[in-house]
Protein backbone atom coordinates (compact mmCIF):
# COMPACT_ATOMS: atom_id res chain seq x y z
CA UNK A 1 0.00 0.00 0.00
CA UNK A 2 1.25 3.73 0.73
CA UNK A 3 0.42 6.69 -0.72
CA UNK A 4 1.34 6.32 -4.00
CA UNK A 5 -1.93 3.90 -3.99
CA UNK A 6 -3.78 6.84 -3.45
CA UNK A 7 -5.76 8.48 -6.00
CA UNK A 8 -4.89 11.95 -5.69
CA UNK A 9 -5.99 15.06 -7.59
CA UNK A 10 -4.25 18.34 -7.55
CA UNK A 11 -7.12 19.96 -5.79
CA UNK A 12 -10.52 19.48 -3.86
CA UNK A 13 -12.90 21.72 -3.51
CA UNK A 14 -16.52 21.08 -0.82
CA UNK A 15 -18.91 22.12 -4.68
CA UNK A 16 -17.47 18.45 -6.43
CA UNK A 17 -15.55 16.56 -4.07
CA UNK A 18 -16.28 14.93 0.07
CA UNK A 19 -12.78 16.36 1.24
CA UNK A 20 -13.14 13.47 4.00
CA UNK A 21 -13.67 10.34 2.27
CA UNK A 22 -11.84 10.87 -1.04
CA UNK A 23 -8.55 12.92 0.47
CA UNK A 24 -8.49 13.10 3.98
CA UNK A 25 -9.25 9.51 5.46
CA UNK A 26 -7.15 7.43 1.96
CA UNK A 27 -4.00 9.54 2.93
CA UNK A 28 -4.08 9.18 6.56
CA UNK A 29 -4.86 5.54 6.37
CA UNK A 30 -1.77 4.87 4.46
CA UNK A 31 0.86 7.07 6.24
CA UNK A 32 2.85 6.44 9.85
CA UNK A 33 3.55 9.93 10.19
CA UNK A 34 1.42 13.37 9.84
CA UNK A 35 2.71 16.66 10.97
CA UNK A 36 -0.15 19.64 10.62
CA UNK A 37 0.18 23.06 11.41
CA UNK A 38 -3.26 24.84 12.13
CA UNK A 39 -4.79 27.57 14.15
CA UNK A 40 -7.48 25.73 16.02
CA UNK A 41 -7.31 22.08 17.38
CA UNK A 42 -9.58 20.37 19.32
CA UNK A 43 -8.93 17.06 22.08
CA UNK A 44 -11.58 15.50 20.03
CA UNK A 45 -9.41 16.00 16.58
CA UNK A 46 -6.61 14.96 18.54
CA UNK A 47 -7.82 11.82 19.73
CA UNK A 48 -9.33 10.93 15.78
CA UNK A 49 -6.07 11.29 14.48
CA UNK A 50 -3.88 8.89 16.95
CA UNK A 51 -6.83 6.14 16.11
CA UNK A 52 -6.61 6.73 12.21
CA UNK A 53 -3.02 6.72 11.35
CA UNK A 54 -1.95 3.57 10.41
CA UNK A 55 0.69 1.54 12.37
CA UNK A 56 0.37 4.32 14.63
CA UNK A 57 0.74 2.08 17.74
CA UNK A 58 4.63 0.39 16.36
CA UNK A 59 7.43 2.41 16.87
CA UNK A 60 7.22 4.70 14.32
CA UNK A 61 3.98 6.28 14.17
CA UNK A 62 4.04 9.71 15.10
CA UNK A 63 1.82 13.22 14.70
CA UNK A 64 3.27 16.43 14.93
CA UNK A 65 0.57 19.89 15.74
CA UNK A 66 2.06 23.13 15.36
CA UNK A 67 -1.51 25.64 16.84
CA UNK A 68 -1.88 28.54 17.87
CA UNK A 69 -2.37 29.71 21.18
CA UNK A 70 -6.30 29.30 21.80
CA UNK A 71 -7.93 26.58 23.05
CA UNK A 72 -11.44 25.52 24.25
CA UNK A 73 -11.08 25.75 28.39
CA UNK A 74 -11.99 22.00 29.35
CA UNK A 75 -9.52 20.98 26.49
CA UNK A 76 -7.00 22.97 27.98
CA UNK A 77 -7.43 21.73 31.18
CA UNK A 78 -7.20 18.04 30.24
CA UNK A 79 -4.06 18.42 27.82
CA UNK A 80 -2.02 20.49 30.38
CA UNK A 81 -2.47 17.74 32.88
CA UNK A 82 -1.72 14.60 30.07
CA UNK A 83 1.28 16.79 29.52
CA UNK A 84 2.25 17.14 32.82
CA UNK A 85 1.67 13.64 34.11
CA UNK A 86 -0.89 14.33 36.36
CA UNK A 87 -3.45 11.49 35.30
CA UNK A 88 -5.59 10.94 38.72
CA UNK A 89 -7.76 14.33 38.99
CA UNK A 90 -9.53 13.69 35.58
CA UNK A 91 -13.33 14.66 35.72
CA UNK A 92 -14.90 12.53 33.13
CA UNK A 93 -17.88 13.05 33.16
CA UNK A 94 -17.82 14.71 29.67
CA UNK A 95 -14.71 12.29 28.26
CA UNK A 96 -14.63 8.36 27.56
CA UNK A 97 -12.23 7.32 29.40
CA UNK A 98 -10.80 4.64 27.25
CA UNK A 99 -10.16 6.73 24.45
CA UNK A 100 -8.16 9.57 27.20
CA UNK A 101 -6.56 6.69 28.54
CA UNK A 102 -5.33 5.57 24.73
CA UNK A 103 -4.68 9.31 24.04
CA UNK A 104 -2.45 9.86 27.41
CA UNK A 105 -0.33 6.86 26.38
CA UNK A 106 0.69 8.41 23.03
CA UNK A 107 1.67 12.28 24.00
CA UNK A 108 4.08 10.48 26.97
CA UNK A 109 5.85 7.98 24.70
CA UNK A 110 6.29 11.29 22.78
CA UNK A 111 4.28 10.14 19.65
CA UNK A 112 1.78 13.05 19.67
CA UNK A 113 3.73 16.25 20.18
CA UNK A 114 1.99 19.80 20.35
CA UNK A 115 3.63 22.90 20.25
CA UNK A 116 2.33 26.65 19.99
CA UNK A 117 3.29 29.41 17.69
CA UNK A 118 3.12 32.80 19.19
CA UNK A 119 3.10 36.00 16.60
CA UNK A 120 6.26 38.04 18.70
CA UNK A 121 6.46 40.92 15.86
CA UNK A 122 4.51 44.17 15.16
CA UNK A 123 4.52 42.67 11.19
CA UNK A 124 1.64 40.36 12.35
CA UNK A 125 -1.79 41.42 13.18
CA UNK A 126 -3.67 38.44 14.69
CA UNK A 127 -2.70 34.80 15.59
CA UNK A 128 -0.61 32.15 14.11
CA UNK A 129 -3.42 31.07 11.11
CA UNK A 130 -0.62 28.98 8.90
CA UNK A 131 -2.21 25.79 6.88
CA UNK A 132 -0.24 22.88 6.18
CA UNK A 133 -0.39 19.15 6.76
CA UNK A 134 2.09 16.38 5.62
CA UNK A 135 1.72 12.81 5.12
CA UNK A 136 4.27 10.23 5.18
CA UNK A 137 4.20 6.33 4.55
CA UNK A 138 6.81 3.66 5.14
CA UNK A 139 8.41 4.02 1.92
CA UNK A 140 8.78 8.11 2.40
CA UNK A 141 6.50 9.63 0.13
CA UNK A 142 4.71 12.52 1.11
CA UNK A 143 1.51 14.20 0.06
CA UNK A 144 1.55 17.88 1.24
CA UNK A 145 -1.69 20.22 1.10
CA UNK A 146 -2.88 23.38 1.79
CA UNK A 147 -5.92 25.80 2.46
CA UNK A 148 -8.17 24.15 4.98
CA UNK A 149 -8.58 25.37 8.84
CA UNK A 150 -10.35 22.30 9.50
CA UNK A 151 -7.76 20.30 11.42
CA UNK A 152 -9.04 17.12 10.49
CA UNK A 153 -12.12 17.52 7.83
CA UNK A 154 -14.46 16.76 10.16
CA UNK A 155 -17.96 15.50 9.14
CA UNK A 156 -18.99 17.97 11.66
CA UNK A 157 -17.67 21.08 9.56
CA UNK A 158 -19.76 22.78 7.16
CA UNK A 159 -17.39 25.28 5.58
CA UNK A 160 -16.56 26.04 1.85
CA UNK A 161 -13.45 25.48 1.20
CA UNK A 162 -10.54 23.94 -1.32
CA UNK A 163 -7.56 22.07 -0.72
CA UNK A 164 -4.23 21.91 -2.73
CA UNK A 165 -2.65 18.49 -2.83
CA UNK A 166 1.42 18.26 -3.29
CA UNK A 167 2.97 14.93 -4.01
CA UNK A 168 6.63 13.81 -3.56
CA UNK A 169 6.87 11.81 -6.96
CA UNK A 170 5.00 14.50 -9.04
CA UNK A 171 5.98 17.93 -7.21
CA UNK A 172 8.83 17.22 -4.97
CA UNK A 173 9.79 21.02 -5.25
CA UNK A 174 6.53 21.87 -3.74
CA UNK A 175 6.54 19.14 -0.72
CA UNK A 176 10.14 20.21 -0.27
CA UNK A 177 9.00 23.98 0.56
CA UNK A 178 6.05 22.96 2.55
CA UNK A 179 8.34 20.26 4.37
CA UNK A 180 11.27 22.90 5.44
CA UNK A 181 8.10 25.29 6.46
CA UNK A 182 7.20 22.89 8.58
CA UNK A 183 10.23 21.88 9.66
CA UNK A 184 11.44 25.48 10.34
CA UNK A 185 8.41 26.63 12.93
CA UNK A 186 8.74 23.57 14.63
CA UNK A 187 12.68 23.93 15.54
CA UNK A 188 11.90 27.99 15.57
CA UNK A 189 13.49 29.41 13.28
CA UNK A 190 10.61 31.02 11.49
CA UNK A 191 10.58 35.36 11.50
CA UNK A 192 7.49 36.93 13.27
CA UNK A 193 6.78 33.55 15.04
CA UNK A 194 8.06 31.99 18.13
CA UNK A 195 7.10 28.27 18.93
CA UNK A 196 7.29 26.48 22.60
CA UNK A 197 6.55 23.70 23.45
CA UNK A 198 2.82 22.50 24.70
CA UNK A 199 4.08 22.52 27.99
CA UNK A 200 6.56 25.79 28.45
CA UNK A 201 2.99 27.59 26.65
CA UNK A 202 0.87 26.50 29.40
CA UNK A 203 2.96 27.33 32.69
CA UNK A 204 4.03 30.69 31.34
CA UNK A 205 0.52 31.60 30.52
CA UNK A 206 0.78 31.96 27.14
CA UNK A 207 -2.27 29.54 26.01
CA UNK A 208 -6.05 31.68 26.07
CA UNK A 209 -9.15 30.16 26.66
CA UNK A 210 -11.27 30.59 23.41
CA UNK A 211 -14.84 32.14 23.61
CA UNK A 212 -16.54 28.74 23.11
CA UNK A 213 -16.69 26.95 26.20
CA UNK A 214 -18.74 24.41 24.85
CA UNK A 215 -17.49 20.58 26.26
CA UNK A 216 -15.76 18.91 23.17
CA UNK A 217 -16.34 14.59 23.84
CA UNK A 218 -14.11 11.82 22.99
CA UNK A 219 -17.42 10.04 22.32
Amino acid sequence: MGLKSVSLKLQYRTDRDNLVTEFFIPCLSNSIEYDRAVEFVTLKSISTLSLGLQNFAEHDGKIRLITGHRYFASDLDVLARIFSGKNNAFSLGFIHRSKLGILQKLIQKNKIQIKIAVPNSEHVDGSFSERIGIFRDEEGEMVAYTGTSNETFNTDNRNFESVDVFTSWNDRPRVDIKTTDFERLWSNETKYVQTYDFSYAYMNNLLKYDSKWAVETLS
